[in-house]
């Protein structure tokens, strides 16, 4: 390319960047500052997060412990994770919903996880699944860690599209009051009519979807709306830590099949 051809998109090249320096800052953190922290460590940013945890946190005590991963993500290294804003915002739901039993699909570092069982009413059950074994291991660490054992939180570790449809036989799990969508946007729409082809969800259930605006779930939202089946509201956030990039989450409540 001649430097005339490349003076010329100069321009245009200073403007996205300026328009999208929030996305390629997350994109600098999230990707090549974390592969690089990766190959150096030997350690994933969510087994560095725990180690922190570890040395920072107070054991068995949940709420400090999502405040020593915010400020570690917010200090630190991002996290890429729900963060307080959201989870004041699922705290609230759950509280109110009041769940038997609550269906987490990506579970992740643990940090949605510790939010729903701290704010579930006694006697509610939580199943939380997390297709990486080596993810798993950390969020199972940090679970116990807060004080919450197996009857409280069960952790599965399996692809949620396998998950779902041995639910009932395997885990004994015959109705999610709650459901959170946290995994990756794209199977949201497959891992919702999972859930109703298995029946799982009961009249009047509440589903909630992260991340629905950024990266985004066009056809999980645009099937709840036009499907008939849901009543739907959008909560509208941001990432944590990245301000002006917009998110939000979904708030579904189930009408039944018919």
């Amino acid at each position: 390319m001649s430097p005339a051809i490349a003076l010329a998109f100069l321009p245009l090249v200073v403007t996205l960047l300026v328009r999208y320096r929030h996305h390629f800052r997350l994109l600098v953190s999230t990707v090549l500052l974390r592969s690089f922290r990766d190959c150096l460590s030997g350690l994933r940013i969510e087994e560095r997060a725990f180690s922190y945890v570890l040395t920072h946190a107070l054991p068995g005590d949940p709420g400090h412990i999502l405040t020593t991963l915010d400020h570690w993500s917010s200090c630190c290294e991002y996290l890429n994770h729900m963060g307080p804003v959201k989870g004041q915002i699922l705290m609230r739901l759950v509280e109110e919903k009041a769940p038997a039993c609550v269906l987490e699909l990506g579970t992740y570092c643990g940090y949605s996880t510790l939010l729903i069982a701290r704010a579930l009413p006694p006697g509610s059950r939580l199943l939380t699944v997390e297709r990486d074994p080596r993810t798993a291991a950390v969020a199972e660490k940090l679970i116990r860690l807060a004080g919450f054992d197996e009857q409280m939180v069960e952790l599965i570790v399996g692809s949620s599209e396998e998950v779902i449809p041995r639910l009932r036989a395997q885990h004994q799990l015959n109705r999610a009051d709650l459901v959170l969508l946290a995994h990756r946007p794209r199977y949201y729409l497959r891992d919702l009519q999972l859930l109703e082809a298995h029946a799982l969800l009961p009249k009047d259930a509440t589903v909630l979807a992260d991340h629905v605006l950024f990266p985004g779930a066009p056809r999980f939202l645009q099937y709840t709306k036009s499907c008939g089946r849901y009543r739907c509201r959008l909560h509208h956030t941001s990432l944590p830590d990245f301000p002006a990039i917009k998110d939000g989450i979904a708030q579904l409540t189930y009408s039944g099949p018919g």
